[in-house]
Order: C-alpha cells, then sequence, then structure tokens
C-alpha cells in the first residue's frame, strides 16, 4: 500500500483553488467530519490510485483494510446536449470569457454562465453527488469516497477543465466549439462596398444595418464576488467577514424600480 497518489497538501484543507475550494466546501457541508478525516488521511498516504476522470463518473481504486482495493465512482446529474451548446453559445459570445477559456484560464463567473441557463457547474447538494463504494461501510461518504474526493479537488486545481469533463464537456471539444464561434461570428464592423450615389450621401451605409445588436448582459447579483472568491480567514464579533460583508453589497445594489 501507499503506492498510489499522494496529496500534495500535507495538512489543514485540500483544494487552494476556488473551484475546488467550492467543491470541497459543498461536501464539508454535508458529510462525516470523522470520515472525511479519516479520507484525508488515505489521500495523504497514497491510498488511491487509478482515479478517471469521465463524463458523469470520477473512478477510483482505494487500498483499506481488505486485502483488494474498494472500487469506489462518484457520479453527477448529466448536463444534456441541448445544455452544453447553449451553455457553448454562450462563452463564445463573449469575448473575455471565450479569450480566457481559449488561454487555459477559468474565470470565476464562469458559475454566473451556467446559473443563467439554468444550469449547475457544480452539485448543489448532497443530492446531486452520487456516492458509490464496494466496502461494506454505509457512510456517505465512507472513508474511500472521500479521499477521492479530496484528491479528485487537487486534480481541479492542476486542471480546472476537468470540472467541465465530469459535467460532459472535455477540454479540446469546448475549445473547438469556441474557436468554431469565434470563425463563424460575424464582424460587426464589416460593410458591403456600395456606390455613392446623391441620394445615398446623407444616409448611412446600409452595411451598418447588420450590426449585431447584442442583448445586455443580466446583472450580477448583490454579493456574487462573496461567492466565488476565497473566503479570507477573518472573523468580526464571532461572524465570518463574509456575512458582515453581505448586507453591505445588498444596500449597495442599484433599485431596479428606478
Amino acid at each position: 500500500m501507499g503506492e498510489g497518489i499522494k496529496a500534495r497538501t500535507k495538512r489543514g484543507s485540500i483544494g487552494s483553488q476556488w473551484w475546488s475550494r467550492r467543491f470541497i466546501d459543498l461536501v464539508e457541508s454535508f458529510a462525516d467530519t470523522g470520515r472525511l478525516q479519516r479520507g484525508r488521511t488515505y489521500a495523504r498516504k497514497g491510498n488511491v490510485f487509478d482515479l478517471k476522470v469521465a463524463p458523469y463518473e470520477v473512478s477510483a481504486k482505494v487500498h483499506g483494510s481488505a486485502p483488494e482495493p474498494y472500487e469506489v465512482a462518484l457520479g453527477i446529474e448529466a448536463i444534456d446536449a441541448d445544455g452544453w451548446r447553449a451553455v457553448e453559445a454562450e462563452l463564445a459570445s463573449r469575448a473575455v470569457f471565450r479569450a480566457r477559456l481559449l488561454a487555459g484560464e477559468m474565470p470565476p463567473e464562469i458559475e454566473w454562465v451556467f446559473a443563467e441557463l439554468g444550469l449547475a457547474l457544480f452539485p448543489d447538494s448532497a443530492a446531486d453527488l452520487h456516492l458509490m463504494c464496494d466496502c461494506p461501510d454505509w457512510g456517505d461518504p465512507c472513508k474511500h469516497a472521500a479521499a477521492v474526493l479530496y484528491l479528485l479537488a487537487e486534480a481541479f486545481d492542476a486542471d480546472p477543465f476537468l470540472i467541465l469533463q465530469w459535467n460532459g464537456r472535455g477540454r479540446e471539444q469546448l475549445l473547438a466549439a469556441l474557436r468554431r464561434g469565434t470563425e463563424t461570428e460575424p464582424d460587426p464592423f464589416e460593410m458591403e462596398d456600395e456606390p455613392l450615389t446623391a441620394s445615398g450621401f446623407w444616409t448611412p451605409p446600409s452595411g451598418l444595418g447588420r450590426l449585431r445588436d447584442r442583448p445586455p448582459a443580466p446583472p450580477v447579483p448583490p454579493g456574487f464576488v462573496l461567492q466565488v472568491a476565497t473566503p479570507p480567514p477573518i472573523r468580526i464579533r464571532r461572524r465570518p467577514l463574509t456575512d458582515v460583508l453581505a448586507p453591505v453589497y445588498e444596500s449597495l445594489a442599484p433599485d431596479p424600480d428606478m
């Protein structure tokens, strides 16, 4: 035992980027603390191996007390083909998102794009995360599944596109769709060559009529930055700083009726 994948973090929380912390915060919100602690120990000892991220399911093997390793699978609800087409069209239509994704970056605001379309990039609750292990422990998660969850978070740190892979869209497939969107998107400043006539001298060229009107982006909800940013380890009168700042963001939000 011990020849498997070892967690890079030797103590404290596992997961350093905003996307992996979002995932681990969800897991730690519903899982048994004792099993999570034992899962972290397994992850740090190298008991997990054969970790594979596939569309809608992560699989791995975990050495435990039995002679043979346990089989673990982590499943999530599928984003169907229509959902992914909507996501790709929306990301391709936003130059900043498209540029950052093509550069290999995962912008925090991408989670809001999924939410606008009624889709979830991360499991919303324990019911959306299906944990399976063939060990005799009926815990949810058992320590073997917990170890895989923690190592999956570290894999997300190294390659955020694995989150999209788990949701059903591989990195190359997504980037190819974004590149196609760039190639097929009409140039809004392209105008047809037309002879200048007296009747049309004081009228705008007809090509300007084909400028694509982009619908305004929906407003970002108040305090969204508090949801996507890593919360600072600061407490005010025993309350997390984000809880203290949330009402301030709400009060600064523009009145939709004005």
